[in-house]
């Protein structure tokens, strides 16, 4: 090989392998006390670029955004495909407040988990759109009859039972149970047009039927890895090795972030020997660099 073909080799391995060490991002495992798995991530190019917009790490807190608002996650369940957030504008059994309601950017990858249980509160009989005419009774009078789950009365009648609730003075007709699939393609709860001053949801009795002080309140929302729901096996392959699933690139490219900040297309198993001794510090890589291009200059 001639020296000036020679100096073009180290120029191309050069710049193929120094960018690689040191302008690789670093994605963590955590977010405060929450475990970060894919598809979620601690800021872009790490998980799924789907779920991205969706779920921020900020100041260690982990919250979902949509377009009605930011909600802290409470939990993740990663084997069960099943994250838990709650809604700081929701009345509970010890909190009594007005809202907004709720909703999902429709094409947000997530869905409501079907224990989901939403309870419209002080609503208007009169002029609610979830209260319709329902024929004409025999004095010639329209009688009213809610679009809600018809068994649903218990619940209302246990969440006005709660002490700041029934502080309101409100009769239980105004209280509508509302189910996840009520909330239409939109997947939103505008309570400003349903007429209603606020809204309860729960996913779970937590095992007391009869006592809503002890229910779990707040939102479950599904969520799949693609339309399939398989998770990518090379993700896999990556989290094996101690990396993080993540992407780049114009196309969202895979790669899997390793400690120290080394992206590959692979695992982490040769990172982690890359890491136990052989990886230049910064400055370290600077000289090398130099020493590259002085090598260069001489053989040309």
């Amino acid at each position: 090989m001639k020296p000036k073909c020679l100096s073009i080799t180290f120029l191309c391995i050069s710049l193929i392998l120094l960018p690689t060490l040191i302008s690789s991002q670093s994605c963590q495992r955590t977010c405060g006390n929450q475990q970060l798995k894919y598809p979620f991530g601690s800021g872009p190019g790490c998980g799924d670029p789907r779920f991205q917009p969706y779920v921020a790490c900020s100041q260690e807190k982990l919250s979902l955004i949509t377009h009605t608002g930011s909600y802290t996650i409470t939990n993740i369940d990663y084997n069960s495909q099943v994250l838990y957030i709650t809604d700081p504008s929701m009345s509970t059994c010890s909190c009594a407040q007005p809202s907004k309601g709720f909703g999902l950017d429709w094409n947000a990858p997530f869905s409501f988990h079907d224990g989901n249980v939403f309870a419209l509160l002080d609503c208007s009989i009169t002029s609610s759109p979830i209260y319709k005419p329902d024929g004409l009774s025999g004095g010639g009078n329209s009688t009213l009859v809610p679009l809600c789950d018809s068994e649903g009365a218990p619940i209302c009648s246990l969440l006005y039972s709660c002490r700041p609730i029934s502080a309101l003075n409100i009769p239980i007709s105004t209280c509508c149970v509302y189910t996840p699939v009520d909330l239409g393609p939109s997947f939103e709860m505008d309570l400003q047009k349903l007429k209603c001053t606020s809204y309860s949801g729960f996913y779970s009795y937590n095992g007391q039927d009869s006592n809503p002080q002890s229910w779990k309140y707040g939102v479950a929302l599904k969520y799949k890895f693609s339309i399939n729901n398989d998770y990518p096996g090379a993700c896999a392959d990556c989290e094996r090795s101690n990396g993080v699933c993540g992407y780049t690139g114009d196309y969202n490219s895979f790669i899997c972030n390793c400690p120290g900040g080394v992206n590959t297309t692979g695992n982490c198993f040769f990172s982690a020997y890359w890491n136990n001794g052989l990886r230049p510090l910064p400055w370290q890589t600077g000289i090398w660099l130099i020493y590259y291009l002085a090598l260069m200059v001489w053989i040309s």
